[in-house]
């Protein structure tokens, strides 16, 4: 499972000293474990509940570079970023643009009366984990676009 591996590469993070992936690490298992006590008292996560928190995790890094860098904190912006390499080496690989506006194409001749919102849904539900939900959106509003 992947919560244990988090768990194992703790151990070898703390060994090896490795002060930024031992902080990163931890703020994930927290993040994962309040996931599992919001879910109820004897839940254990999933592989893909532990991915869906460390997208969450992720996309506020993400916020947080760039907030950090409007502000002009260098060191900040290198901190979250050496945190956000970690999260993102957890995370599937993420899929090319191309692959996507192929897929929602395709799922867009598959439901041709398809609005926005559902064929969003269903772009959601083919793609989730394998790309970002605003690069998802953006492609999704191209097709509909071109399908005009």
């Amino acid at each position: 499972m992947l919560l244990d591996q988090i768990q194992q590469e703790l151990a070898q993070a703390q060994k090896n000293r490795d002060q930024t992936r031992v902080d990163t690490l931890r703020f994930l298992l927290g993040a994962i474990f309040n996931f599992q006590i919001e879910k109820g008292k004897d839940y254990v996560a999933t592989d893909a509940d532990v991915l869906s928190v460390v997208a969450k995790q992720v996309k506020t890094h993400k916020e947080s570079i760039e907030m950090f860098t409007q502000a002009k904190r260098t060191d900040l912006v290198e901190r979250e970023s050496a945190q956000l390499a970690i999260l993102q080496s957890y995370l599937p690989a993420q899929m090319s643009e191309e692959d996507i506006r192929s897929k929602i194409k395709d799922l867009k001749t598959q439901n041709q009366t398809a609005d926005f919102p559902t064929l969003m849904k269903l772009a959601m539900g083919e793609l989730r984990g394998k790309a970002d939900g605003a690069i998802i959106a953006q492609i999704t509003k191209e097709v509909l676009v071109a399908s005009d």
